[in-house]
């Protein structure tokens, strides 16, 4: 098995996200215990390109897709799919915060645009294409928790992060056959880019209790 770091994981890198409304009829099955946070019927969608890179514990890139959810009245995200290329990634997701990876092999191109694509073995999962629009000032500060199912119950990890974010506009492809379920047949409600975020995932060990003499 793979060796991974402890959590927290610190990471750092680029993302490229875009976001759909979407029935709650059509939502892929979730944890027991956590309901989608609707509006008029439709839960929030995302799906996201990341490359983990520069001072990250581990470098590697991830595609995925997640649902805007509640626990109880508390907003949570759920990651539904999700695939890297690295196995100490896959293991540690899986072990840590019952996030559900998988491999794949990736190509990506930063030239002028974001264009990648991600498959595994000869199953084709998705590509896309992200032409950045315009960058918003300042660096933006998000923190949200994620909500995974590990050993049968509900772990929550705290995610924090900070980045410039711009506008963009997306395109995604899911081939037939795909395991990737997105709402792809439309176009995103919204894109961003997320460039040179930091972000750590987790939390930190609890501290002993010193022993009294």
């Amino acid at each position: 098995m793979p060796t991974y770091p402890p959590e927290p994981w610190h990471l750092a890198g680029q993302m490229y996200l875009s976001l759909w409304p979407v029935p709650r009829r059509a939502l892929p099955p979730l944890p027991p215990g956590v309901r989608p946070l609707t509006l008029a019927g439709r839960a929030l969608m995302g799906a996201a390109w990341v490359l983990y890179e520069n001072d990250s514990v581990l470098r590697y890139n991830e595609v995925l897709s997640a649902v805007l959810v509640r626990d109880g009245l508390r907003p949570r995200v759920t990651i539904t799919d999700i695939w890297v290329d690295s196995p100490p990634s896959m293991a540690g997701g899986r072990e840590l915060w019952g996030i559900p990876k998988e491999l794949a092999a990736f190509d990506v191109s930063r030239d002028k645009s974001f264009d990648a694509s991600a498959r595994t073995g000869s199953t084709a999962l998705c590509t896309a294409s992200f032409r950045s629009l315009t960058s918003l000032p300042g660096r933006w500060p998000v923190a949200y928790r994620v909500t995974q199912l590990l050993d049968g119950h509900l772990k929550t990890s705290p995610v924090r992060s900070r980045s410039t974010v711009g506008l963009a506009r997306a395109t995604w492809q899911i081939p037939p056959g795909s395991p990737l379920r997105l709402p792809a047949d439309r176009p995103p409600l919204l894109s961003l880019t997320l460039h040179d975020f930091t972000l750590t995932f987790g939390s930190p060990a609890p501290t002993p209790s010193a022993r009294t003499v």
